[in-house]
Order: structure tokens, then sequence, then C-alpha cells
């Protein structure tokens, strides 16, 4: 039977380039986002038969989670892609309470719920596949992006614990940390960098492009072919994993 996989925040960037490769790879996919021109779009961009979107905002479950439990009783999800943007920079002293608990209902509770609602057909499948898009913040914090860092390193240590309660069933959870990615996310934060400092865009891009050992970029594409292949049937002993996708960037082992 087909595979079927909800992919969150499919609208732009690694969400959108991870619905293209998993329905290349042959899965039925259903695009989740807010944006239902965007989703509509990329629908027909799709290879493959069988897909189609939903609507949403993930930060208020009360949109969604209805015609996910619906959608998923009608045709059981087998592949969970657990992705949303992250929270403005900022430093974390001087975050506002308001700010955390906002990144943790996007992204903590918010995965919490849709793993809920579709464990028990991966289950009784006895083969599931979770992955997790977060960033390399998690295994060294990113400076003036606190918010973020936090909800992020919540997202993997909760990740890898439910890796180890899914695991008898057949059911991977991984974690892929994206470092720099050319993403409407990425361009937001080098033109705010920019602005503190006083610098040009090309100036801040350049400084960043030189942290990384590879001097580019990656595309949305590079990390959405490892989020395919740990939906693969050839991951099956993959789970609990954190894995970067940064050029080498993050100097930690």
């Amino acid at each position: 039977m087909k595979k079927r996989a909800l992919v969150c925040g499919a609208s732009q960037g690694i969400g959108r380039a991870t619905a293209k490769e998993l329905a290349q790879e042959g899965v039925a996919v259903t695009v989740f986002a807010r944006s239902e021109d965007k989703l509509k779009a990329l629908v027909g961009e799709l290879a493959g038969e069988g897909h189609d979107f939903m609507v949403g905002d993930i930060g208020n479950p009360a949109t969604w989670t209805d015609e996910l439990q619906k959608r998923h009783s009608a045709n059981p999800y087998s592949i969970l892609i657990l992705n949303s943007g992250g929270p403005k920079g900022g430093a974390i002293s001087q975050a506002q309470p308001e700010e955390f608990m906002q990144a943790m209902q996007n992204h903590l509770v918010a995965n919490s719920i849709l793993v809920r609602t579709v464990m028990d057909g991966m289950k009784q499948k006895s083969f599931g596949r979770i992955v997790t898009i977060t960033s390399t913040s998690v295994k060294v914090p990113i400076p003036h992006l606190g918010v973020s860092n936090t909800a992020r390193a919540a997202v993997a240590s909760w990740g890898k614990t439910l890796s180890l309660e899914l695991a008898p069933y057949g059911i991977t959870v991984n974690n892929v940390m994206p470092g720099f990615t050319k993403t409407p996310r990425l361009e937001s934060l080098i033109k705010a960098k920019a602005e503190s400092l006083g610098k040009s865009y090309a100036e801040v891009e350049t400084s960043w492009k030189d942290l990384v050992p590879m001097k580019r970029f990656a595309e949305p594409e590079e990390t959405a072919n490892l989020i395919a292949f740990l939906c693969s049937d050839k991951a099956a002993y993959i789970s609990g994993q954190s894995i970067a996708v940064d050029g080498g960037r993050v100097g930690c082992l």
C-alpha cells in the first residue's frame, strides 16, 4: 500500500522541498501550512498522485485537530514531518514570558498533539517515520536566537524520549538539524543582523558563509534528501538521532 505523509510547514523552504522529495519517492503527501494559495500551487507541482493539502495555524490546534483526525481515520499517515518556522531573534535575557510560551506552543505542544493523533495508526501497521526539523542550535546555541535555541533543544529532547517509547512498534523518530539554508527564515535573519550592525545584506551574508567550511549555504533540497532517506525502509534501524546538515559548521562531534 502506498505510504502517506503529513508535511508541516510545507508552504516554503525545507518543508516544501521535503514534500516534493517524498512525492518523488512515491509517497502520497498532505501538505500543511497557513497559506492555502501556496499549498494549492504546491500540490499541483508534486509528482505522482494522491496528494492534498490542509490549511491551519500549527500554533492554534483548534484550527486543524478535527480535520487531521478525520483524514487520518480515513487513510492513516505513516510518515510525519514536524516542521515550523522559528521564533524571532533577540537576546534570551530580554525575551518576554509570552515569547517562550508561544514558541513552545508552536513547536513542542503542537508536535505532541500531531504525534498523539497519528501514532496509534502507525503502531497498528508496525511502521512509522517521525522526523523533527530543528536547528544546529540543539548542539551549539546560536547567539541572539535565545527563544529559538530553547524551543529547539526542548523538541530534540522530547523526540529522543519519544523514540525510546515508539521503537518497539517499528516507529523511528529522528531529528534533522539544518544549518544555514537558503530559506525565507535565513533571509530575514541576515536582514535583521545587517540592520543591527549597520552593514549591507551582502556583507553579512558573506561573513556567515565564511563560517561554513564549504563556504556556501545549503539548498533546501539537500536537507530534504536526508529527511526522505530517514522516512524510507532503508533507514529502519536509525532512530533517536540528531543529524546536522550544515556543511560541517558545527564544531562538536
